[in-house]
């Protein structure tokens, strides 16, 4: 925390006043010079979003950010912040961040008109100027701009007339920070038509006071583009005044979805060493995401939410913990079958249409598994023939065969030991993977040995069944459920 100085000392220190934009603009251009990330943690975003924020704020513009839930809207917005100075200095006291060199409230003015160059000053931490808020129906002018107050007036017995009496809203408070408002389009038009002058001409009205307060603010706005026919619109004189619309979108490779589900998901640095997550049941995971966006199930306008894959990791790494717990080995390898603990995490993340309501929301997450099932699987192994030629052998004949005098469980509760082993008992499948997953890891290989069996219950090929500790797998048409 800076010390308190004078007026006197900041304007003999050299310091520089600056709007905001300058400020922005001047840390914006240093960071790219020093090629050092203007954004920290926007993966999939350098090539698209990021260059055109760069010019947005260049351009000293407020924007918009358009785009689908999940899409890192509102992280742009809180990382702006790291563009700010670490401080900055304010009249002390002010309620609006009035800067000494161009003060705009009459307490800021008054100020310094008596104390002059012996006017205190203090300093802001960019973590404080950062106001967010989020656009609800029930949102008025006085929560956004002010409101007289009367309590004030009685204590200062000052008349209404008097702009000492005013209470200022969030957006006179965000003077000289950075105001985020969420979900634009939720904002009633008639609110939204208060943002006019704030935006245009710096001129604010408060229940009659006609104040020319030139507020140095950089607004960012997010809205879903579904919120236009959903709920409500932005009115287009607002639009029209927001310098640039940005829109965002979801990741376009597993490998980059992968960095933002390790970089979000909440784990503990213990559970990371005691529970090892395979690199394809980490692919599968972000599968399950890719499946959701693309099913004739799932309502695409209304997204999927990157959410859905870093609670599904969180939901992976609690079902491993608990057979940790139960069990009470040390370690343990997130399994395919583990990927039934995920459900609560999709079906709470997907809005579904009609034919995905008629099917049930825990049917379709577990078809959006299944879908991701085979994508990881025809990744590595020969597609499963859907029709068998009598005498005709195939990759899957032996596998098949074995079933057809044997059966397998496998129990999520079982030590990695006994999972293993267990897998391990049908030789045709460990000569699968043997031959078409050789240079995999050893959890690598293990997992594949799953998606075989689940590929081929999925292709008819085998019976799968399960209860709350275990899934069977049986010859098709055989198996009977326990």
């Amino acid at each position: 925390m800076k010390k308190q100085i004078t007026f006197k000392e900041l304007k003999d220190s050299g310091y520089t006043n600056k709007t905001i934009n300058e400020e922005i603009q001047a840390n914006l251009i240093a960071r790219i010079k020093a090629n050092q990330p203007v954004f920290e943690g926007l993966w999939g975003y350098e090539d698209s979003v990021v260059p055109q924020l760069k010019k947005a704020l260049l351009a000293g513009h407020h924007i918009n950010l358009l785009g689908l839930r999940g899409q890192a809207k509102t992280k742009i917005a809180r990382s702006m912040v790291d563009l700010l100075d670490e401080y900055m200095p304010i009249v002390k006291g002010s309620e609006i961040n009035d800067s000494p060199f161009q003060p705009i409230s009459k307490y800021a003015r008054d100020l310094i008109a008596e104390h002059g160059d012996e006017t205190p000053i203090s300093w802001i931490h960019r973590s404080n100027r950062f106001y967010e808020k989020l656009a609800t129906p029930d949102v008025n002018v006085s929560d956004l701009i002010g409101d007289i107050d009367p309590i004030k007036a009685a204590t200062l017995k000052l008349p209404y007339s008097d702009e000492r009496v005013l209470h200022y809203g969030m957006i006179p408070r965000a003077n000289r920070s950075i105001f985020v408002l969420n979900e634009l389009p939720d904002l009633q038009a008639r609110i939204q038509v208060s943002l006019f002058n704030i935006l245009q001409e710096g001129d604010i009205q408060i229940r009659g006071f006609q104040l020319r307060m030139p507020l140095d603010i950089q607004f960012v706005f997010t809205a879903n583009p579904e919120d236009y026919t959903n709920r409500g619109s932005i009115v287009t004189p607002l639009k029209d005044r927001i310098g640039s619309q940005i829109f965002t979108h979801y990741p376009k490779s597993i490998a980059l979805a992968r960095k933002i589900t390790e970089q979000e998901a909440r784990i503990s640095k213990a559970d990371s060493l005691a529970i090892q997550v395979p690199n394809l049941a980490k692919n599968l995971l972000e599968e399950v995401a890719f499946a959701a966006r693309n099913s004739e199930y799932v309502d695409a306008k209304s997204g999927v939410s990157a959410r859905l894959t870093i609670s599904a990791m969180e939901n992976l790494i609690a079902a491993a913990k608990l057979r940790l717990i139960e069990t009470e080995a040390e370690k343990t390898t997130i399994r395919l079958v583990d990927f039934m603990s995920i459900i609560p995490s999709i079906t709470g993340k997907i809005e579904l249409v009609y034919e995905g309501e008629q099917e049930g929301a825990d049917e379709v997450a577990k078809i959006l598994i299944d879908t991701a099932v085979m994508v990881q699987f025809e990744s590595i192994f020969p597609q499963v023939p859907k029709l068998e030629k009598h005498g005709v052998k195939t990759t899957y004949t032996d596998v098949i065969n074995w079933f057809e005098e044997n059966y397998l469980e496998l129990n999520y509760t079982d030590t990695d030991d006994e999972f293993y082993t267990n897998l391990n008992t049908v030789k045709p499948l460990v000569a699968v993977v043997e031959e078409y997953a050789s240079e995999m890891s050893k959890e690598d290989q293990a997992f594949c040995m799953e998606l075989v069996l689940w590929a081929l219950s999925i292709n008819n090929k085998l019976d799968k069944s399960e209860n709350n500790t275990a899934f069977k797998f049986d010859s098709a048409g055989f198996s009977k459920h326990f």
